[in-house]
């Protein structure tokens, strides 16, 4: 089992008794419990509230995710660092626990890394991913990754370190390594990036549990992230297993976006079909969905507010809004 204390590498970065918790000190808390975190992927506003809905304690952001759902593209880079912090922006806005964003590379050198992570700190990530790879990148699991120095990616790892200042933001160092360069060079750059300042350790794309089982004697004393991708390089182990071997973040990255995406398609094709949803059995209702957006707080806010009111004020000309007083009309008004 990780010792607590590794969550918090920077002493400057207090692990929290007061009643106010930044998201990267709630985060921090909930990796000192014991136990393996599971982490489902969210690719919009709506699949992170229902992750929270069903009781999950952190959400993630994938660039794979969002560049499929908001560019209908592969993840080959193709997202700017405003988009996907402005996509990550409105998911934190909308629910209330910790949400860990991919950032790819940071999106340039150290210096762009500060601004990114700055911008992360400022719109209330819990945590972020930095990976190695070159840019433009590509998915962890996509054949022809190259990866950047590892004294490159040593410097990244610290800039993020300076730049979350003492927000508790938690760093996760990432390495691609494994595919272009082998597990042995993965390995060494994942403790490099650890001693950086890393937080959490996550090696990408492991090809088979005995990998997974060489990552995690590796790491007796560092915190390690798995990345179970439905179909993708790394063979899926259950949830005691990761646990025993020292893993202790499991993120399903895509498993949210797939389902969406097979049910849409099949709903579509029957649809197509038969020009009808009549028979259909996999569809919410109207007020099934309705509840899933919390549309009653929004009412309760209309009647608190008086949004609808019963007479439109607009339908007397002669009404004054701010005083809701009559007056009458001035003389040289018709004249106008």
């Amino acid at each position: 089992m990780v010792n607590a204390f590794i969550f918090n590498h920077n002493p400057t970065i207090p692990l929290v008794t007061a009643s106010f918790m930044t998201p990267g000190q709630k985060l921090r808390q909930l990796l000192q419990e014991p136990g393996l975190l599971i982490c489902p992927g969210v690719h919009d506003c709506l699949s992170a509230q229902i992750a929270e809905q069903v009781g999950f304690e952190v959400i993630f952001t994938s660039g794979f995710g969002i560049s499929a759902s908001t560019l209908g593209r592969p993840d080959y880079g193709f997202l700017t660092a405003t988009e996907m912090l402005y996509s990550v922006s409105r998911i934190v806005q909308g629910v209330k626990i910790p949400l860990v964003a991919d950032i790819d590379t940071g999106y340039g050198n150290p210096l762009n890394v500060i601004r990114t992570v700055t911008e992360a700190v400022l719109l209330g990530v819990a945590g972020v991913i930095l990976e190695d790879q070159e840019w433009p990148k590509k998915c962890g699991h996509f054949q022809g990754k190259r990866v950047i120095p590892a004294e490159e990616h040593i410097e990244k790892i610290k800039a993020a370190v300076k730049a979350r200042g003492e927000s508790g933001l938690v760093i996760i160092g990432r390495t691609d390594a494994r595919a272009p360069l082998g597990l042995e060079e993965a390995i060494r750059r994942g403790r490099a990036y650890f001693e950086a300042g890393a937080d959490i350790v996550f090696i990408e794309a492991p090809q088979s549990v005995e990998e997974l089982k060489a990552i995690a004697a590796a790491f007796p004393d560092a915190p390690l992230f798995a990345n179970a991708i439905e179909g993708g390089k790394t063979p899926l182990m259950s949830p005691p297993e990761l646990e025993a071997l020292g893993y202790k973040i499991a993120v399903f990255p895509l498993a949210g976006l797939f389902s969406a995406t097979k049910a849409i398609a099949d709903c579509y094709k029957y649809l197509k079909e038969h020009g009808t949803t009549v028979g259909f059995d996999r569809l919410l209702n109207f007020q099934q969905f309705e509840q899933i957006i919390n549309i009653s707080q929004y009412r309760q806010l209309e009647q608190e507010f008086s949004v609808n009111p019963t007479t439109n004020p607009t339908t007397n000309p002669t009404t004054n809004p701010t005083t809701n007083s009559t007056t009458k009309p001035h003389p040289e008004a018709s004249e106008h």
